[in-house]
């Protein structure tokens, strides 16, 4: 068995992990990286979107060159609501997620390479090859922990090519009009060219059950209420997100192999949104003078631990969302957040409220019982759990 030694030895070319190297190799040019996946090409098939107020303006400068689209709003849908957001909104795809890691990378991007075993310094190809490091961060997606109690947003989409132009000149982020089928169900469509688009049928569910079927007929019957006239599939992506109701923290770290993005629990806890997480942790961990292999773990560990409780408020409207009233309900919760100022949306989508946002959020009738909604509010323990 062949051994090579690196300084930095990043598994999975997800979202995090290909943020992580760039900025590393960027930031300490000097140090030997190596990213590893087993899949074909970076990033796999996905679509990453954030918003506008997400990022600095040195985020937005430095992951400009994976973003394929802009729009200076989007809209949304509910059933006694129409609104317009004037909130810019940005889309990366995992195809120029790839070209941009294979320019920018080159030799420190290792694709088609299974690891069959990871130990703290070491990991194992299922070639045989064997590749030390000072230290190995582990970026290979969610991964279900018993710390952690969770409910699911579920997702299918398309990618169509129309026969005729589609008109939007924005995203739909949630068409919440559809049949809400035991779920906070909606569509989410996204207007990648005048004759192309991205449509995901989505599910804020309690379990993990997503039938494919089901999901391809939706999204063509609702193309077909909106006139779109479907002509050719391009490609189709799914998935499953974690939406965090409560956890033990420190149970979640204990023995845990440094990690980052979804299997280091950095997203946003409400929307499964991770741009934003990931491309600060990527700041943070490269931009420090003193910089050396060994602080990573550390670093992590403290980064994920302030956003953890940062995000007690989004964890409690979770369970408000999921723990009172009924599923098919749930959309009358989402459309009264969406009568709040833009500020106020934007700001919770960036994950940095004030406390006179929460108030504003938790102010007036709630939209589900009463008496349930303050019992899930102090919920800190349920049956859920991740899986």
């Amino acid at each position: 068995m062949t051994s090579q030694k690196y300084d930095v030895l990043l598994l999975g070319a997800g979202l995090a992990n290909g943020l992580l190297a760039l900025r590393l190799k960027q930031c300490q040019p000097n140090l030997q990286v190596l990213l590893v996946d087993d899949n074909t090409q970076a990033g796999g098939n996905h679509t990453w979107c954030f918003h506008e107020d997400d990022l600095n303006s040195q985020q937005h400068h430095w992951i400009s060159p994976f973003v394929v689209h802009r729009w200076p709003g989007y809209e949304v849908r509910f059933p006694h609501l129409m609104r317009q957001l004037d909130l810019g909104y940005s889309c990366i795809t995992s195809t120029r997620f790839n070209e941009v890691l294979h320019s920018e990378l080159n030799e420190m991007l290792l694709l088609n390479q299974t690891v069959v075993c990871c130990m703290p310094d070491h990991v194992q190809l299922a070639s045989g090859k064997i590749l030390q490091a000072r230290v190995i961060i582990d970026g290979r997606g969610y991964q279900p922990n018993s710390a952690l109690q969770i409910a699911f947003q579920l997702f299918f989409g398309q990618e169509w090519t129309l026969s005729q132009p589609h008109q939007l000149k924005r995203p739909i982020l949630m068409d919440a009009t559809v049949e809400q089928k035991r779920s906070y169900h909606f569509v989410y469509t996204l207007p990648l060219s005048p004759t192309c688009l991205l449509i995901e049928d989505t599910y804020y569910t309690d379990d993990t059950l997503l039938v494919i079927e089901h999901a391809r007929e939706n999204i063509f019957n609702y193309a077909n209420r909106q006139g779109w006239q479907l002509k050719i599939l391009e490609r189709e992506e799914h998935g499953i997100l974690p939406i965090t109701l409560t956890g033990d923290f420190d149970r979640f770290w204990q023995h845990r192999q440094p990690c980052v993005g979804m299997r280091a629990g950095l997203f946003h806890p409400t929307t499964g949104y991770s741009v934003s997480l990931a491309a600060f942790l990527a700041d943070a961990l490269t931009a420090d003078c003193t910089f050396s292999p060994e602080m990573l773990p550390s670093q992590i560990y403290y980064f994920a631990r302030l956003a953890w409780r940062h995000h007690c408020f989004f964890r409690m409207l979770n369970r408000m969302l999921f723990l009172s009233g009924n599923a098919d309900q749930r959309w009358q919760v989402i459309q009264k957040f969406y009568r709040l100022p833009q500020e106020v949306i934007a700001r919770f989508y960036a994950g940095k409220l004030t406390l006179a946002d929460w108030v504003r959020i938790l102010s007036g009738k709630p939209p589900v019982p009463v008496l349930t909604a303050i019992h899930a509010i102090f919920t800190l323990s349920s049956r859920r759990r991740a899986s």
